[in-house]
């Protein structure tokens, strides 16, 4: 079921968007959001939206090195990076599945773990049109 479907013109723009999906969030819509896009495609610009909600007043950087940040607000909000988790026991080894039903999951690069996402989750893709130019297509799955 399509959500939002939104193009963006700078970061600031993709941060309201990420804000408006953790409403939608907040509001009982999943607790899992699976972010997908290619590199520098907005993804933690979105992500500093969408915690500006969840978590205000945090500071949201990528964890890229980390692989998660965790971030108190209304909810737990757990960010994670799976850019360098190759299989199952990688996702073992971080304890991925223990977060869930913590909190709000969100996931950048989610297409490297498609065989974990949760039967419903918020799929959001961010398409690069243009050096600053983006288009946002946010869905619930529901398998």
């Amino acid at each position: 079921m399509k959500i939002i479907e939104k193009i963006t013109t700078c970061a600031d723009e993709t941060e309201l968007v990420g804000a408006e999906l953790a409403r939608y969030v907040l509001q009982g819509g999943t607790e899992f959001v699976a972010l997908f896009g290619d590199l520098g495609a907005g993804k933690t610009a979105f992500t500093r939206g969408f915690a500006s909600v969840i978590a205000p007043g945090e500071n949201v950087c990528s964890p890229t090195y980390t692989i998660v940040n965790e971030y108190e607000g209304k909810v737990p909000l757990f960010h994670f990076d799976m850019y360098r988790i190759e299989d199952e026991d990688a996702l073992d080894s971080i304890g991925f599945y223990d977060y869930f039903g913590r909190g709000v999951i969100i996931t950048e690069w989610s297409e490297n773990i498609t065989y974990a996402l949760p039967p419903v989750y918020l799929k959001v893709t961010i398409e690069k049109l243009g050096d600053d130019e983006r288009r946002i297509c946010a869905e619930l799955v529901e398998d």
